[in-house]
């Protein structure tokens, strides 16, 4: 990403989550400061809560060369809940960089000795053009007043462009059937066998019940997920799941060495990579991109990825979770996807009617 920036001519567009004020974050800040002493035009855009860390004058150097910064959504009690989790970098309108990692140091390792486990794509074309008219509209997004910024309709910024062979899904909250999902369900309707590598696994039930189905139907259903995580939240409503996907016949493997922060979704007929987790969150709430590909090779190439990750995996055996589970792990699961399945999208669609029904 560095070298992208270094090499852009004419203008670099990013966009995270997080933005870290660490040696990887400052790295990234001066490549952009020096493009745009050289005349490109930079802009970056920063999600409100999941940078809610940097200090106020972090990009000063990139903002006295002549560089733009925009906070998406500033932090207010009654738009807390809908965030910009998307993360790419496109350069010139022509290359691009999308994946599920953010700018931080956690991102900078190899995922095995030291560093967490990221993935992400380089890309060109067409594609590359769409997800900077994408960056575009939120970037403008980003820079409405408050007043206006509610009355918004998220559901411009939700649709699918591309060809069935490479396709970008942008998702968000709205009104209607989220693309982002929509194309989910359907590919894995028709799936022979599914790998999905998530970081925070919390599928809605249709989902849910689709993997099960096929599961019990002799295909193969593959989940890679973390033995470490840094939302424990977040895992331990994933555990509540376990035992019903595992009697089903799902296979749950647990990564070992690092945190596992990848995103991708893998069947005999396609690949999905880029920011959406396999959760309500990413499916409902938050503003997402994924990238699916249908080309042979790129089927092949994920599910090379996939058998890498599980040579550092430890596979999930039903009767041994059963028992490990003691009853305070029981009641910390049980507690934990409550909150994380039904209070915040809950909460989270009680903000959006009344931001955009109540005035």
């Amino acid at each position: 990403m560095v070298q992208a920036i270094e090499r852009a001519r004419r203008s670099v567009q990013l966009q995270t989550y997080i933005f870290r004020d660490d040696e990887t974050g400052a790295r990234v800040r001066d490549a952009l400061t020096n493009t745009s002493r050289r005349g490109v035009r930079v802009r970056v855009l920063v999600d409100a809560l999941g940078s809610f860390s940097l200090p106020e004058g972090f990009f000063q150097p990139l903002l006295a060369a002549g560089g733009q910064v925009r906070q998406f959504n500033p932090i207010h009690l009654f738009r807390l809940s809908y965030r910009n989790h998307r993360k790419a970098l496109i350069c010139d309108r022509q290359q691009a960089v999308v994946g599920g990692f953010n700018i931080g140091d956690e991102y900078a390792g190899d995922g095995v000795d030291h560093g967490w486990r990221d993935l992400g794509l380089k890309l060109s074309g067409p594609v590359a053009q769409e997800l900077a008219l994408a960056f575009d509209r939120m970037f403008v997004l980003a820079g409405k007043s408050t007043r206006r910024f509610a009355r918004l309709r998220p559901s411009r910024e939700r649709l699918q462009v591309g060809s069935n062979r490479c396709a970008l899904l942008l998702g968000g909250p709205g009104v209607g059937r989220n693309p982002l999902k929509k194309r989910l369900y359907a590919d894995l309707a028709k799936a022979g066998s599914i790998r999905i590598v998530s970081p925070y696994f919390l599928p809605t039930w249709p989902l849910r019940r689709r993997l099960m189905k096929l599961a019990r139907a002799g295909g193969r259903v593959q989940l890679i997920l973390p033995a470490k995580s840094d939302v424990a939240l977040a895992q331990h409503a994933a555990h509540a799941l376990y035992a019903r996907l595992l009697r089903a016949g799902v296979e749950i493997h647990e990564y070992q060495p690092q945190v596992l922060h990848a995103k991708l979704v893998s069947t005999d007929r396609m690949v999905m990579v880029g920011s959406a987790n396999f959760n309500t969150r990413s499916l409902h709430i938050d503003y997402e991109l994924m990238l699916r590909l249908a080309e042979a090779d790129h089927v092949q190439w994920a599910q090379d990825y996939c058998d890498a990750l599980l040579h550092h995996c430890q596979r999930i055996e039903l009767d041994r979770w059963r028992r490990s589970r003691t009853l305070l792990d029981r009641l910390r699961q049980r507690f934990s996807y409550w909150v994380m399945a039904r209070l915040d999208p809950l909460l989270a669609g009680w903000l959006w009617r009344r931001r955009h029904l109540g005035g």
